[in-house]
């Protein structure tokens, strides 16, 4: 009974986020035709029509040229998306060597017996706290965007 209520739960957020997503791009569509209208009424061009004749006669089709016009935008920002790949994979080798920041160089053997990822936190932590008394962590804070001194420490002790 309770797999038929989750799955009952979870068709039942799938349908709003489908909906609510739709609404918000009907309302995109919308705004549009009305300022195309509101250029048109402003030109003089509208011939008698009212928004509703206009939405239906010009708004109509465009979902269809948007469509059209998306998917060869799709493959041109998929190039310059592949190129910078490359460039984020040397980024994270160059940001330890570009800090000054005391780091250590192996796990502390006092937390030998913790997972590897907690012994390693548990080093940076000390270190980190070390250099805090000697004002020795390179203008880096415990985590920060980009990259904080966790992030190079981690990365240091990993490989």
């Amino acid at each position: 009974m309770t797999t038929s209520f989750r799955f009952g739960i979870a068709t039942a957020s799938v349908l709003a986020l489908t909906l609510s997503t739709g609404a918000a791009h009907a309302r995109e569509t919308s705004k549009s035709c009305h300022q195309k209208f509101t250029t048109a009424r402003t030109a003089g061009t509208l011939n008698g029509q009212s928004y509703k004749d206009f939405k239906t006669a010009q708004c109509g089709d465009v979902a269809a040229p948007e469509t059209r016009a998306a998917e060869p935008a799709a493959p041109a920002a998929a190039s310059p998306v592949a190129a910078p790949a490359a460039p984020k994979a040397s980024a994270p080798a160059a940001a330890p060597v570009s800090t000054n920041a005391t780091l250590p160089d192996a796990v502390s053997p006092k937390y030998s017996k913790e997972a590897a990822g907690k012994a390693r936190l548990h080093t940076c932590l000390d270190q980190y706290n070390a250099n805090k008394a000697t004002n020795a962590n390179g203008g880096l804070r415990w985590i920060q965007r980009g990259g904080g001194y966790y992030s190079v420490c981690n990365a240091r002790l990993k490989g």
